[in-house]
C-alpha cells in the first residue's frame, strides 16, 4: 500500500537537516484551496504521533508534520542549549519559508501548543486556526516534575512487548483504559529498533538537559501570546486526568478567548491522542469554520 505522505527535509538556520512528513490533499469537496495544517508534536515525540490524524485530515487539506531537532529522522543538535521552544519555532519558520506557506492551521500537542502560542505572539495573522492540545500559558509543576523523572533516561528494551510494558508502568495513570495493543502502538510511535537490536526511544537524550533547568519548561508569560489568537477559530483540548493542564488554566483561557471551543477528553491524562471521538468531532467542527 502506498504511503499517504512523502518524507521530506529542510535545513534549520544553524544548518541542521530536519525531517517532515508531507501529506498532500487528496481531494477538495468544494473546489477551494484550504490552508494547510501544521501538526506540532510534544517534547519526546515525533511525526508518528499524528499518523492517524494527518492521514484523515489530508482527505481535504495538505498536512505537514515536522520533527523537531533531535527527534525522529531530524538531525541532533550540536549544542543541547538549542533544545528549547523558541529555537523549535525558528526551525519551523524556516520550513514555512521553504514551502511558501503564508497561512496555516496549527495543531499543537503540549510542546507543540507552546510553539503555536509563540508563533501567534510573533504574527497571529498567518494562523487561520489553532488547536491547543492539553497545554496553556501556565503548566502545572506536578506534570513537569513527572516528565523530568523519565525524559532523557536512555532506557532500552529487548522486545516491543517489553517496551510496551515499560510505557504502561510509567504512563498508565494518563491512559487507564489502554489495552496492551494500545501500549504497543504507543511504543512503536515513540521508539525505534537501535543498531544493537534493542528497542529505544527515538530522540536525543540531550533534550533533557535544558528541560531539567529551573523554569525551563515554558517560556515566560505566554498569556499575551494566547491573547493574540483572539478573533480566529481556536479549539482547546484537555485530558480530564491531565496533571499538566489544569481546569483553572482552561477556564482563564476561555475567559480571554470567549469565542474559543473547548472539549475535555474523558479517561485520558497528558496528552489526548486526538483520535478520541470527542476530539475528532471537535477538530472537524473547527476546520469546518476555516
Amino acid at each position: 500500500m502506498d504511503k499517504a505522505y512523502t518524507d521530506r527535509f529542510w535545513v534549520s538556520p544553524d544548518g541542521l537537516k530536519l525531517h517532515f512528513r508531507d501529506y498532500p490533499a487528496r481531494s477538495s469537496s468544494d473546489g477551494e484551496e484550504h490552508p494547510p495544517v501544521l501538526c506540532l508534536h510534544g517534547l519526546t515525540r515525533n511525526s508518528r504521533d499524528f499518523e492517524v490524524l494527518a492521514e484523515r485530515l489530508s482527505e481535504k487539506r495538505r498536512v505537514l508534520v515536522p520533527e523537531m531537532r533531535g527527534r525522529g529522522d531530524s538531525e541532533y543538535a550540536k549544542d543541547s542549549a538549542t533544545y528549547n521552544p523558541l529555537n523549535y519555532v525558528i526551525d519551523v519558520e524556516a520550513l514555512l519559508a521553504q514551502e511558501g506557506i503564508e497561512r496555516f492551521v496549527a495543531i499543537g500537542t503540549s510542546l507543540g501548543g507552546l510553539m503555536t502560542m509563540i508563533m501567534a505572539g510573533m504574527n497571529a495573522d498567518r494562523i487561520a486556526g489553532a488547536v491547543l492540545n492539553d497545554i496553556g500559558p501556565v503548566v502545572d509543576t506536578g506534570g513537569i516534575d513527572r516528565i523530568r523523572e523519565y525524559v532523557g533516561q536512555g532506557r532500552s528494551y529487548p522486545s516491543w512487548m517489553h517496551a510496551a510494558r515499560a510505557l504502561q508502568e510509567v504512563h498508565s495513570p494518563s491512559y487507564p483504559a489502554f489495552a496492551i495493543e494500545d501500549w504497543l502502538t504507543m511504543a512503536k510511535r515513540g521508539m525505534v529498533v537501535q543498531q544493537n537490536g534493542r528497542i529505544g526511544f527515538d530522540y536525543d537524550m540531550s533534550i533533557a538537559e535544558p528541560f531539567q533547568e529551573p523554569d525551563s519548561a515554558a517560556p515566560p508569560d505566554l498569556w499575551p501570546a494566547l491573547d493574540a489568537l483572539a478573533g480566529r477559530p481556536v479549539l482547546i483540548v484537555r485530558g480530564a486526568l491531565s496533571d499538566l493542564f489544569s481546569k483553572e488554566t482552561l477556564a482563564e483561557m476561555q475567559r480571554r478567548l470567549p469565542d474559543a471551543s473547548a472539549v475535555t477528553v474523558p479517561d485520558v491524562g497528558h496528552a489526548p491522542l486526538l483520535e478520541e471521538p470527542v476530539a475528532v468531532k471537535a477538530i472537524d467542527d473547527l476546520l469546518a469554520r476555516i
